[in-house]
């Protein structure tokens, strides 16, 4: 952490250029993305929206923005990624951009430059190879092996986020020193199995590797990769609770009940009063995490922990508050209510649940367990 004394500088507000991206990716997503059209998607095989993540990537560089020109990208930083998270978490975007935020932090680290360059395009598009609950501050466990002498990987990692259409897969191996993997995702040796999750909108993949061959490359961080998730995850977070604070207060005030509007009654105004304090609070720990990442802070890892535990708990919250002052129509398949609330669920869960991420800080704090 920064040193008792130390100034903190860098302002957490929006900037212009921030509001600008914001105004975009909102843009882009409401016409290409809307809330029917991404419940619609559900019910096919090919739940994510590779079309609009082609435009998002390609129209606006939205993968880019945290690598440094010289290396194919935009020469932004975290925060203005983070941005893009909030957009994209107030649609519930069915788009690869968590799996590209860690690739991208983990890419950044190595001599791949060709390989970061077209992820920065959206040329391609790759994901860190670990389990989706798997959150930083813990070493991530390794299933899969180098067999012999040569690059050929053998194991299966279960519950990968955003794999189900990578191009490139970033693998753990155990090999004695901690390397990395780079395997063709279509390449032989690879086998891909996808699944029903609890978020419809981002589907968890299994990956079998049978002889697959691999580069291993040098120099990826992969806990620093994991912070860096963290940090944009839980600006996802403050999106999606943004949207559903904003939809339930839209629906109280135009909804009449006896002769009035739901958003008159005093009950409903202290429910709505205290989950604005709350996502105020995550706007605050979550854009500290986005700043301290874009800095390269050595407050990372707290930024990151504190931000986690919050924002999660922060979006789940609003999910149910949404749901159940929707009334009746928050519970049909009809309404977007439940696609939030299974986001907000499988957010918690996904980079670490909040008391992993509370267990992290004490030990990065050095607090007594």
């Amino acid at each position: 952490m920064t040193s008792p004394g130390t100034p903190v500088t860098g302002d957490l507000l929006y900037s212009d250029v921030e509001d600008d991206l914001r105004a975009s990716v909102r843009a882009l997503v409401d016409k290409q993305a809307p809330w029917d059209a991404v419940l619609a998607r559900t019910d096919t095989d090919d739940p994510v929206d590779t079309d609009l993540w082609k435009r998002l990537t390609g129209e606006i560089g939205v993968a880019g923005l945290a690598v440094p020109e010289e290396r194919g990208g935009a020469g932004a930083s975290w925060r203005e990624a983070a941005v893009v998270a909030e957009e994209l978490g107030r649609a519930v975007a069915p788009v690869p951009h968590l799996g590209t935020v860690v690739a991208t932090a983990l890419l950044l680290g190595t001599g791949e430059d060709e390989l970061l360059a077209a992820v920065a395009a959206g040329e391609r598009t790759a994901v860190l190879v670990a389990g989706a609950t798997h959150g930083p501050g813990r070493p991530v466990p390794v299933t899969v092996q180098r067999q012999g002498a040569g690059d050929l990987l053998q194991g299966t990692v279960t519950a990968v986020v955003d794999a189900a259409t990578a191009d490139v897969l970033l693998v753990p191996v155990a090999d004695g020193a901690g390397g990395l993997a780079v395997v063709e995702a279509d390449g032989h040796g690879v086998t891909r199995t996808t699944g029903e999750s609890l978020d419809m909108t981002r589907r968890l993949t299994d990956i079998a590797f049978d002889g697959a061959p691999a580069r291993i490359v040098e120099g990826a961080d992969v806990e620093r990769a994991l912070q860096i998730g963290a940090a944009i995850l839980a600006s996802e977070q403050l999106g999606l609770a943004e949207r559903c604070l904003a939809d339930t207060v839209e629906y109280l005030r135009t909804r009449h009940q006896f002769g009035r509007a739901l958003a008159s009654y005093q009950a409903l105004k202290h429910r709505l009063a205290d989950l604005w304090v709350a996502i105020t609070q995550a706007r605050a720990t979550a854009r500290y995490a986005a700043r301290c990442a874009a800095d390269d802070s050595p407050d990372l890892p707290v930024a990151a922990a504190v931000a986690q535990a919050h924002c999660s708990e922060v979006a789940l919250l609003a999910a149910e508050e949404a749901l159940q002052l929707h009334g009746g129509i928050g519970f049909t398949w009809e309404h977007p209510a439940h696609l939030f609330l299974k986001r907000a669920r499988a957010d918690a869960l996904i980079l670490g649940s909040a008391d992993h991420h509370r267990t992290v800080l004490i030990d990065h704090v050095g607090l007594p367990r």
